[in-house]
Order: C-alpha cells, then structure tokens, then sequence
C-alpha cells in the first residue's frame, strides 16, 4: 500500500484541474482549426462559382455598356469582366499613359475617353504601348464614330504598390478611373473602364486584347493544412490523456 505523499494513487485534485484545463484548450483549439477548414472550403466554393461566372461573361455576346441609372449597383463581383459593345467619338487630346507591364515588356497601358452615343463618358483601355513607342503619332487613331467591344473593368483607386498617383505630374500607376477624370475635365464619366479586344490589324498600337483573367485559388490547400493541423492538435490531445490515464492505472 502506498503511503502518504508518494507519487502513486489517484491523481492528486491539482494535477486533475490541470489536467482538465488542458483539455479544454485543446479542444478549443481543435475547434478553432477545424472552423478555419471549413471556412477554407466554403471560400473555395464560392472562388470557383466566381471564376464560372466571370469565364460566362468573357464568352458571351457583348451587351450594352452600363449608363448613369445602372452605375451606383456595379460592383466587382456581379460586373468585373462583363463583354461590352460601346459607340462613341475618342477624344484622343486626352489621353492618358498609366504604366504597365505585360507579356510585352514594361511601358504603358493608352487611356482614352470615349464620349459614347448613349450620352456619356467611358474610359477605353484602348491597349499596350512599349516605352519607346509612347508618341501619339505613332499610333492608330481613327477618326469619327468607332465601334469596338471589350471588358468591363473596375476602377483601380490610388495607384500600384508602393506608387501613388500623381496627378499634378502626370504621373499614373493605377486606372483610377474618378482621379483621371478630374485630371482630364471630363464629365458624366463611368465608373469603371473598358479594355478593349485586340483589333483585326495585330501589327498596329496600342495592343489590346492583353486583359490577364486570374484568381488565386489557393483555398483547397489552406482548408487541408487547417485539417491537418486540428488532427495534429486532437491526436497531442489524446496523447495526452492516455499518458495521465496510464499514470493513474500505475498507481492503482
């Protein structure tokens, strides 16, 4: 029989309480990283039910751009990359250079103001110029009513990372469509701009049709490492228990 103050016997009341405290962390913990997994996998749901919708809009027939009414209910999710057939006048005298970088090299994506036939002010993207191609004579600007399709894209308030826009210098990093606007005196202008598909003469500037489509979809692998985590924390938490069990059935 085992006397007073050795080690075997119950577990004494302090080791108990400790021993339930942890237990209840863990299981907090458990529940905390399984809540993260299943927020992983609903996230990925909902990424790849916007990716199906975004792939519809690209391919179907270009519609009408968005006017005035419609403008305060446009948002990135319901809108960004919706295929638009637009009819106006380019205003070419104000025409905006903001820097890009693309499969082509560095240089600048040709902000041009379309006065539409519906009444209104959409900036075009009308495509990519090299850095050393940035003079306006050297590239296509027909004249009169034009007719061109494209995507419809968000404004991009602010500028880039680590570069904000420059007014005053003229200096653009970002398409922001309201801060461009004010720069150039332009009215009743949309909020979102329009980059337009690459033109039937592939040889002639700007280049359009360069629009990257790319979601990151990296949901599947955060929502295992979340799982794997709650195994990882639930099998210390058994660990545990089987330990202090054993310790106890010794002590018997």
């Amino acid at each position: 029989m085992s006397g007073p103050g050795t080690a075997a016997g119950p577990l004494p009341r302090r080791s108990l309480g400790l021993l339930f405290a942890l237990n209840a962390i863990g299981l907090l913990v458990v529940a905390s990283l399984l809540g993260l997994g299943i927020w992983q996998v609903q996230r990925r749901t909902w990424k790849l039910d916007l990716i199906a919708r975004v792939e519809a809009r690209i391919h179907a027939e270009p519609g009408p751009a968005p006017g005035p009414p419609d403008w305060p209910a446009i948002t990135a999710e319901a809108d960004a990359y919706r295929h638009l057939r637009l009819t106006g006048v380019f205003a070419y005298d104000r025409t905006t250079l903001v820097q890009a970088v693309t499969a082509y090299g560095g240089g600048f994506w040709v902000l041009t103001p379309l006065h539409s036939e519906a009444g209104f002010t959409v900036l075009v993207n009308r495509g990519f110029v090299p850095s050393d191609r940035r003079a306006p004579a050297g590239w296509a600007q027909p004249p009169g009513p034009v007719t061109l399709t494209g995507l419809l894209r968000v404004t991009e308030p602010g500028g880039a990372f680590l570069r904000t826009n420059d007014p005053a210098g003229d200096r653009w990093y970002s398409r922001d469509v309201a801060a461009i606007a004010r720069a150039r005196g332009l009215f009743d202008v949309a909020p979102y701009f329009v980059d337009a598909d690459a033109g039937s003469d592939a040889g002639r500037l700007p280049v359009g049709g360069l629009t990257v489509v790319s979601f990151r979809n990296d949901h599947l692998v955060y929502a295992l490492t979340w799982f794997v985590l709650a195994a990882m924390a639930a099998g210390a938490l058994v660990y545990l228990d089987r330990e202090a069990l054993r310790d106890r059935r010794k002590g018997a």
